[in-house]
């Protein structure tokens, strides 16, 4: 029986089986994986990869599921705590999860270099948030997300997801998409500096938000845009995610 939900974890709970296959073909899991699950809820996604894959860690922050998960497999660790908060295992080499929808970006973002050894990432995301991480150059979805994701990943899949598969239904569409590492790239911390000043001031130009942010001076960053072919008045959501490395490089 679900409980009631609690609306600042963003739960929204996974009731429909059908969806379990999906999932499991997008993340190829294996039995030498070990996968993390962020909010397992009532552990209907957390009992399906526990028969497939070598170990399963759970980060769940809402105690009073715990008597749901307490008859889990022995190859699930439970860890009751903010994902955003805890030390996440290093061990995980895929993220398979329905991510509350109120953590579901910052999550990826940080995993994406907090996680080194995770290699294919499995999401039930809103709909937008997934169109959001694969979003093109120049679209109103295309943000600094997209571009750290977009540095380190590849999509594998995508799959619009019916709201009826949840409890309660959700107000927003959501999608499960799937993505798998390439290389970090060099210099990746200062990379998403650079990338997360570019963005905080959507109207102002390149070089403006640069300045604002204390990255560098404006006339540096209008002469590193110069260098990349794009005049100064270029704004953040022109330049590709691989021009961000240039720019970096031309920056440092």
């Amino acid at each position: 029986m679900l409980r009631a939900v609690k609306k600042q974890y963003g739960q929204h709970f996974l009731v429909d089986p059908n969806i379990l296959d999906v999932i499991g073909r997008f993340a190829e899991l294996g039995p030498d994986d070990v996968v993390l699950e962020i909010g397992p809820g009532h552990g209907v996604l957390t009992g399906y990869l526990a028969d497939r894959v070598g170990r399963v860690h759970a980060i769940e922050i809402d105690r009073a599921l715990e008597p749901a998960l307490s008859d889990l497999p022995d190859n699930v660790d439970v860890l009751f705590g903010d994902a955003l908060q805890v030390e996440l295992p290093q061990d995980a080499t895929k993220l398979v999860a329905n991510l509350p929808y109120n953590v579901a970006t910052p999550l990826i973002v940080e995993s994406l270099d907090g996680l080194p050894n995770i290699r294919l990432w499995c999401v039930m995301v809103q709909r937008e948030a997934a169109e959001r991480l694969f979003a093109e150059p120049g679209t109103k979805d295309y943000g600094a997300v997209s571009v750290l994701v977009q540095l380190v990943t590849e999509r594998t899949g995508f799959h619009a997801v019916s709201r009826t598969v949840f409890r309660p239904p959700p107000n927003v569409d959501s999608a499960l998409v799937a993505f798998r590492r390439r290389d970090l790239p060099a210099n990746y911390s200062r990379i998403k500096e650079v990338v997360s000043a570019a963005f905080a001031h959507r109207r102002k130009t390149l070089p403006n938000s640069l300045a604002l942010a204390g990255l560098a001076e404006r006339d540096e960053a209008a002469e590193a845009l110069t260098a990349l072919g794009r005049p100064p008045e270029t704004r953040a959501e022109r330049l590709a995610p691989a021009e961000f490395i240039r720019l970096t490089e031309a920056l440092a």
